[in-house]
């Protein structure tokens, strides 16, 4: 009988629950309310475990920005941004966690070592490679938290460089829902301003880097580094 470690389990596990809260909120009557204004009142029926359901959904539902503009509505800027934070990050740690000891091991043995070399430079870059896909969302949110748990990064420079890259993002969508109650406002309207030079400045950053270039200069940097610190 092959023997199963204790993290491969508790991977399993999460994957499991992930799973299945995702569905009770789509069970739930979650598809009916897929605007801002519906997952807002579909929060607020909770009552005082509001907060924590958010949380929830935020961690497993991928559909990040609608939800963080309703967080904004339903909590305001300064609480809706905490709890989207909160959220985001366990739902980032986790997909890593699940992605690492149920993924890695498949993805190495179909590799035959060709990860070698990369992992090596990920170890030591991967903070500032992290950060900038979180800053710079070149590629989907959860498909770099499962891809990072592939690799040989540190998890607490994952973790970082993820909390601090999403703070910016989760501030425009958080600040576009709280000043949305108003939307003649000028409030709203400098919100709206900030979410549109987001998405410009993403777009544009989108088209002058691939992946494939800001891995080629971030290990190139690291391997200069590398160098320096040699002489």
């Amino acid at each position: 009988m092959k023997y199963i470690s204790k993290k491969k389990l508790i991977a399993a596990l999460m994957l499991t629950v992930m799973l299945l809260t995702c569905r009770f909120f789509m069970s739930s009557g979650m598809l009916h309310h897929m605007g801002a204004e519906g997952i807002k009142d579909y929060i607020a029926s909770f009552g005082i475990w509001g907060p924590v359901i958010y949380m929830i959904m935020f961690s497993v539902i991928p559909s990040g920005s609608i939800i963080a503009i309703a967080g904004g509505m339903a909590f305001g800027l300064y609480y809706g941004a905490v709890y989207t934070l909160i959220g985001a990050v366990i739902g980032a740690s986790v997909a890593f966690y699940v992605s690492r000891h149920l993924g890695r091991e498949a993805v190495e043995k179909r590799l035959h070592g060709r990860m070698k070399r990369f992992d090596e430079h990920i170890q030591r870059g991967g903070f500032l490679m992290i950060l900038i896909l979180r800053l710079i969302p070149i590629i989907p949110f959860n498909v770099v938290s499962y891809g990072a748990g592939l690799t040989k990064i540190k998890f607490m420079d994952y973790f970082w460089s993820t909390l601090i890259g999403i703070i910016p993002g989760v501030l425009i969508f958080t600040n576009l829902g709280d000043k949305a109650l108003d939307v003649k406002s000028p409030e709203f309207l400098i919100a709206s301003g900030l979410l549109v030079a987001m998405i410009a400045a993403s777009i544009l950053l989108k088209r002058k880097y691939s992946f494939d270039d800001l891995q080629s200069i971030i290990l190139k940097r690291e391997i200069d580094k590398g160098s320096t610190a040699k002489l």
